[in-house]
């Protein structure tokens, strides 16, 4: 079978004639392999990263870690990867580091960049000079990093490696990006005195994904104390031998939307039982929304409800599912409101604005709100819907396509940023 999303121009997004009956397997969490390869790139020995996500994103993280002079190798499952070794990166001419439009990229290298010797520039897609750095910036600055950017406090940066990162104490606004705080975290076991981040403003999005960071670094051998806001990582030599990466469990979320959708069944193979993916909420909401779900030592079964509720939701520590949520509330009963959620304006795209210019367009009334979106179900109608370079629109646009016939998905190879066979999994769940 041949993936539409390698193809030039729309998909046609499948309609669930009947309710679902299927299994699915996704790939590894991209939160937890960019991770795993930044440690592994810091650690003192070659960790060998097994079933990491294999995509745009991961490959462009590889890219960077390679440029930044931790090489990495393929195994039989995943990816070996080098330590930068304790010359680090030295070259005299500017190294390049290509960002694409991965955020993780973006924010957790450039501070790699400053243990070394050598001056090296980030840049990447038209998109990604628009999403926010600024803040991280300033403070890889105010903890020894030297950073030319002109001013922008985005894309493209030059980090001018002076063979190492002093360290210390820093403020730090993560308000914007959870990706901030965890950008100082990883690096801080390689700095000279540790790195002590006291966060200031707004609480940062994602608390999972902090915890996630934290967690990894101390299976990596990492000692942490927090209280509160204030966080302090101490020198370290790392070491992971081995690293297992976890399905991503936002990737299963549309399919696991989809059993609501269509009032059907679909398991997810190797969810696990414990895990600090923000992903797993979805077995707490599922319920809220008609589901029936059980988690056993196979994975997630969940089916579909005879009608889906209308429903308030506060999706700020969850952000990255509000896509395909939205999508699904467009079937529901009774009108829902999703807050929390303003810091989606600096994802790939402003995804609350584009999500309320897609789904109004196909008939549905979705209204956007400071911090979220107030949907009221409407008929819905086929047409195109336009994803913007943006992966999450594409499932978004999947699961409207299960009971909306003519969805037409504009670009749907950039769901390779997460999950490259997306379409053909998703095609096939609805012919098994």
């Amino acid at each position: 079978m041949t993936d539409p999303s390698t193809l030039d121009g729309n998909w046609t997004a499948p309609v669930a004639a009947e309710p679902l009956d299927a299994e699915i397997r996704v790939p590894g969490s991209k939160s937890i392999t960019n991770r795993a390869f930044v440690l592994a790139a810091l650690a003192t020995a070659p960790t060998r990263v097994r079933l990491p996500l294999d995509s745009r994103d991961s490959r462009l993280m590889l890219g960077a870690l390679t440029a930044l002079g931790a090489h990495s190798q393929s195994t039989t499952d995943g990816f070996l990867v080098h330590p930068l070794g304790p010359g680090r990166l030295h070259a005299e001419d500017t190294v390049n580091v290509k960002l694409g439009n991965a955020g993780t990229v973006a924010r957790f290298t450039p501070a790699l960049a400053a243990l070394g010797s050598s001056p090296v520039l980030f840049d990447g897609d038209e998109a990604i000079r628009r999403r926010p750095i600024g803040p991280l910036l300033g403070a890889l600055r105010d903890l020894g990093a030297r950073i030319d950017d002109d001013g922008r406090g985005a894309p493209p940066f030059t980090v001018h490696g002076e063979g190492g990162l002093r360290g210390g104490q820093v403020d730090l606004d993560s308000s914007a990006s959870s990706q901030f705080l965890s950008a100082l975290l990883l690096v801080a076991p390689a700095t000279e005195k540790g790195v002590t981040v006291r966060l200031v403003g707004d609480a940062p999005p994602s608390e999972p994904h902090i915890a996630m960071t934290l967690d990894m670094l101390r299976r990596y051998g990492a000692t942490i104390e927090r209280e509160g806001t204030r966080f302090h990582v101490a020198p370290a030599r790392l070491s992971c031998p081995e690293y297992i990466v976890e399905p991503d469990l936002s990737t299963a979320a549309p399919f696991v939307i989809a059993a609501a959708a269509t009032g059907g069944t679909v398991r997810i193979a190797g969810w696990p039982r414990t895990t600090t993916q923000p992903g797993d909420w979805l077995r707490s909401l599922l319920p809220a929304l008609g589901a029936k779900v059980t988690l056993d030592e196979t994975g997630l079964t969940v089916t579909g409800g005879d009608s889906i509720p209308g429903i308030e939701l506060d999706l700020h520590e969850v952000g990255e599912l509000t896509p395909v949520i939205a999508a699904l509330l467009c079937f529901a009963e009774a009108p829902s409101v999703i807050t929390g959620v303003a810091h989606l304006r600096g994802h790939e795209t402003d995804r609350l604005t584009a999500l309320a210019t897609e789904l109004s367009g196909l008939g549905g009334q979705v209204e956007e709100t400071p911090d979220g979106l107030r949907i009221t179900p409407a008929p819905l109608h086929g047409g195109v819907f336009h994803t913007y370079e943006d992966h999450r629109l594409v499932m978004a646009a999947a699961v409207l396509g299960l009971r909306v016939e003519g969805v037409e998905v504009e670009n749907p190879g950039t769901v390779g940023k997460t999950f490259p066979g997306f379409t053909d999994a998703w095609t096939s769940m609805l012919n098994t």
